[in-house]
């Protein structure tokens, strides 16, 4: 591109070869080709190894970048996040964060009306209209050790940490195909169990029972498109919390429609809370996902950033 645009104009744009098993490789020219076609000046980078993205975003903003566009999937997004917190150049918030999808799931996109469509993305990333989202600090323990992450989306822990685990595991096997997650879904369902769980919102204890599954979060959708957290707002300052009690399959099967249609809180066995400050403890130990990512486990606390993180939007999203 010309190297006479400033770098704080140029979008340092970050591609996960492995994202979508494949897909944004594949269809790498045909992006470039729309990003230049839309008069985009851009610097293009691969990732080549697990955090790479991470250490990759550190890189860009120490050289002077402000804008990033990610081509990838919920996993590459929630790297390049974790990367603009390590960066102490800029406050998070000067560096502008896009997103063309090729992921497996693609669900931060859904919350903010981007489209899947690479010519609409990317139409989207030239018109520039833009929001400051929260963001979740993620504490948990991984080998006996405390660790944190930042969070973008949504983390998923018990049954829904399960599925991740499964689906990596037959990935890593080389199992490719539409039907992997749903099949991974399908195997932890009858293989998962419920366990004891404490939950603390803002240090007040509101479930001491058994737990199938919760998802925390900033945004609404997880799971390749399920409206896990429908009522989400993502600069409310608060994270939305989806509990779900034991359930029988037949209860599942037959309210499935409603995890998809943003009406999971009509469901009997699901209650919904909100805060900005989230305690889990559980016997036994029972995993977390974070944004599609498998972390470690339980005892879990989250923290809120508000408004911290500037993210390219679809316009029709600030209209609504």
């Amino acid at each position: 591109m010309d190297a006479q645009v400033d770098i704080s104009l140029k979008w340092f744009v970050i591609v996960n070869p492995v994202a979508g098993s494949g897909r944004g490789l594949d269809d790498l020219p045909q992006i470039t080709k729309l990003i230049r076609d839309n008069e985009i000046p851009y610097e293009l980078v691969f990732s080549q190894h697990k955090y790479h993205v991470t250490e990759l975003t550190v890189q860009a903003v120490n050289a002077g970048y402000r804008r990033i566009m990610i081509i990838g999937g919920d996993g590459t997004l929630h790297e390049v996040v974790n990367g603009l917190f390590i960066q102490q150049a800029v406050p998070t918030e000067e560096v502008t964060l896009s997103v063309v999808a090729v992921g497996t799931g693609n669900d931060w996109i859904r919350m903010f009306g981007i489209p899947t469509h690479y010519s609409e993305a990317i139409r989207a990333i030239r018109e520039g209209h833009t929001f400051l989202q929260d963001v979740g600090e993620v504490y948990y323990e991984e080998s006996h050790f405390s660790q944190m992450r930042y969070m973008a989306n949504v983390a998923g822990v018990g049954f829904d940490a399960d599925v991740v685990r499964r689906y990596q595991h037959y990935k890593n096997k080389g199992r490719r195909g539409s039907y992997l997650y749903p099949w991974s879904i399908l195997r932890s369902y009858f293989r998962y169990r419920s366990t004891g769980v404490k939950l603390w919102i803002d240090d007040e204890l509101v479930h001491n029972d058994m737990m199938f599954s919760a998802a925390i979060g900033v945004c609404k959708y997880n799971g390749s498109g399920v409206q896990q957290l429908p009522e989400a707002v993502a600069d409310d300052g608060l994270f939305d919390i989806t509990l779900i009690r034991p359930i029988h399959w037949w209860h599942a099967v037959f309210r499935l429609r409603r995890f998809f249609n943003g009406s999971i809180y009509t469901i009997g066995h699901v209650d919904h809370y909100r805060g900005r400050h989230i305690r889990i403890e559980s016997s036994p130990e029972i995993p977390i996902e974070v944004d599609g990512e498998l972390l470690g486990g339980t005892p879990l606390e989250f923290k809120m950033r508000h408004r911290c993180v500037r993210v390219v939007v679809n316009k029709d999203f600030l209209d609504e």
